[in-house]
């Protein structure tokens, strides 16, 4: 990955310029209490440029300089920590493991950034991260640096989002990261795939999210890349439930969106099936109904097709069949622009998926929904809910429905990295009672 992350660094050097630099810091270490620390994560701009996944480093891209163009800031090495923290790569590690031209002591980064900043005209760095001090340490250099004016230098004097450049670039997947990303949701089919092999009534939503972390670890990927969400009967009207402590229900649904994290790269699936195997008749109307809106929408996904125009469809789908079932009453163009289907369908269709799992990367571009390119990697998750206690046919109550597959656009059109997880009602069925 060392080649990726130069060629990262040399399409950045090139976009701004001699006459500019780029700053921007590792994510904090962060403690779950006391002294104890939450797994390591790193800002995933960071790791974009970098691939250096430590904590306390700070990281110059200085196009021109003449000593390199690559500084890391980052802890000397101190064989005594290691010996409670583990290896990592110290100053010298950065220079041989991670390319860094220069490396230097992070407690040295106030003393050196005047240097670096004389004569440079724009500072690009991360807005909005978190990291106020670096923010104090820069505009600090840059007082330093005038003040040094009468001996013809000059400083800075255009402070730049550096994440408006990062997240155009991450928004097209190299072919690397596209088998990374690919790796990682195939581990998560088969957690799927085994987490509905697992589930029956009398067990815990918690006892199926153990069933997907081992898969994960089992396959080196110990990160899921979000907090897995299993929810039983009702539960599934929670968009964003996480709980996972109630029991499955003989009759009810249960809906698994989750994914594992591959080299930093995000996977995201949902599948909604029958605890018992079968599904009520209720349950399959409201079901193949969100699957035609799904498939519906993934296959007009191809270079030039915009954003919006998927989850345009999928809404149109929805909407007609919810008048067939007698869930809403009226003409389709009419609900659908008074956006009467968010009684049961309140969220987007989909999102970019990437190192983040709701990625970065604009969805609009001067006023207008923006096209889709090959390199592309976005989510297609249509859904229906009806809670409980609703003024409908008790029928439909506690059903909630989502359908999630990560897309690639690619040259001609696309492909469904999360293929090969069962989704029709006849392959669920089967595939449970088998």
């Amino acid at each position: 990955m060392n080649d990726e992350f130069l060629k990262r660094r040399q399409r950045l050097i090139h976009d701004i310029g001699k006459d500019s630099i780029a700053i921007l810091a590792s994510a904090p270490r962060l403690f779950r209490n006391s002294d104890v620390e939450v797994p390591y994560r790193q800002n995933s701009d960071f790791h974009y440029l970098t691939g250096f996944d430590e904590p306390e480093a700070i990281a110059v891209i200085a196009p021109g300089q003449d000593e390199g163009e690559f500084i890391l800031f980052c802890r000397e090495f101190d064989p005594l920590k290691a010996l409670w923290t583990g290896h990592y790569a110290g100053t010298q590690g950065a220079k041989e493991h991670f390319l860094a031209n220069q490396a230097h002591p992070i407690e040295t980064l106030g003393e050196r950034l005047p240097d670096l900043l004389m004569n440079r005209r724009r500072v690009y760095f991360l807005l909005g991260d978190g990291s106020e001090d670096l923010d104090k340490t820069i505009f600090n250099a840059v007082r330093r640096v005038r003040t040094r004016a009468r001996t013809g230098v000059t400083a800075p004097y255009e402070f730049l989002a550096l994440e408006h450049l990062l997240h155009e670039y991450r928004l097209r997947k190299s072919e690397r990261e596209i088998e990374l990303m690919d790796q990682a949701a195939q581990v998560s089919v088969e957690a799927h795939k085994k987490a509905m092999k697992a589930s029956r009534p009398g067990m815990m939503e918690y006892e199926i999210e153990a069933v997907l972390l081992n898969e994960f670890n089992r396959k080196g990927m110990r990160a899921p890349a979000y907090p897995s969400i299993v929810a039983a009967g009702a539960n599934a009207c929670v968009l964003h439930y996480t709980e996972n402590r109630s029991e499955l229900k003989d009759g009810d649904l249960l809906l698994i969106d989750a994914g594992v994290e591959n080299h930093s790269y995000a996977s995201d699936i949902t599948r909604t099936f029958p605890i018992s195997g079968t599904f009520t008749e209720p349950q399959k109307q409201l079901y193949e109904l969100v699957l035609k809106a799904q498939l519906a929408a993934i296959e007009i996904i191809k270079p030039g097709c915009l954003w919006n125009q998927p989850h345009d469809l999928a809404i149109a789908i929805l909407t007609e069949g919810l008048i067939k079932l007698g869930l809403l009453i009226g003409e389709r163009e009419t609900l659908v622009k008074e956006e009467a289907y968010k009684r049961f369908y309140m969220h987007r269709t989909g999102h970019w998926l990437g190192m983040d799992v709701h990625d970065v990367g604009d969805y609009m571009t001067n006023g207008e929904w923006r096209s889709l390119e090959e390199g592309m990697v976005l989510t297609v998750e249509p859904g229906l809910y009806v809670p409980n206690d609703s003024d409908i046919d008790p029928c439909w109550w506690g059903i909630g429905i989502r359908i999630e597959d990560d897309v690639l656009v690619t040259q001609t059109g696309y492909r469904v990295l999360t293929a090969g997880l069962p989704k029709t009602v006849v392959e669920i069925e089967s595939y449970m009672a088998g």
